[in-house]
């Protein structure tokens, strides 16, 4: 079994909130960046995806707070499969912020697609970026999702 992908990360100034305490939109803006990193440490960069004429696409993203992460604070932010679809087409991840004691303190989940970057609709990705996805170790309420209607 393949170890959690995980990245490490510090709450810096420009992700605070009036409140001292990171904000929603930093949250989703670095559950982008691991997925990014993930694609690109398994050989599909941004110059890949353009050669393919193919992006991820978020449909939906929901936020969970459980901790505060303040200016500075060290996080750790793990990515796991939550839900993917018979051909691949649709896929939901789940970003999990860990605190630097170790706790839970937020978790972002994101629902999308492979967007066909010519016809813009969705698309199965090619099988050796279907295999770099399911490498990802699932969530215990992992779901076979939907194909997508062309």
């Amino acid at each position: 079994m393949e170890p959690v992908y995980k990245q490490r990360f510090k709450a810096r100034w420009g992700d605070m909130d009036y409140n001292a305490h990171m904000s929603n939109t930093a949250y989703l803006d670095v559950a982008g960046d691991v997925r990014m990193l993930f694609f690109e440490e398994n050989g599909f960069s941004m110059r890949e995806f353009e050669k393919l004429h193919l992006g991820p696409v978020i449909m939906k993203d929901e936020i969970s707070y459980y901790k505060e992460l303040r200016l500075l604070e060290e996080f750790e932010v793990h990515q796991l499969l939550s839900g993917i679809s018979e051909d691949g087409s649709r896929f939901r991840l789940c970003n999990i912020f860990i605190n630097a004691d170790g706790k839970k303190a937020a978790m972002v989940t994101s629902s999308g697609g492979w967007l066909d970057l010519q016809r813009r609709v969705l698309v199965p990705p090619p099988a050796n970026l279907l295999a770099v996805i399911h490498r990802l170790v699932k969530t215990d309420d992992f779901e076979v999702l939907p194909n997508s209607t062309k």
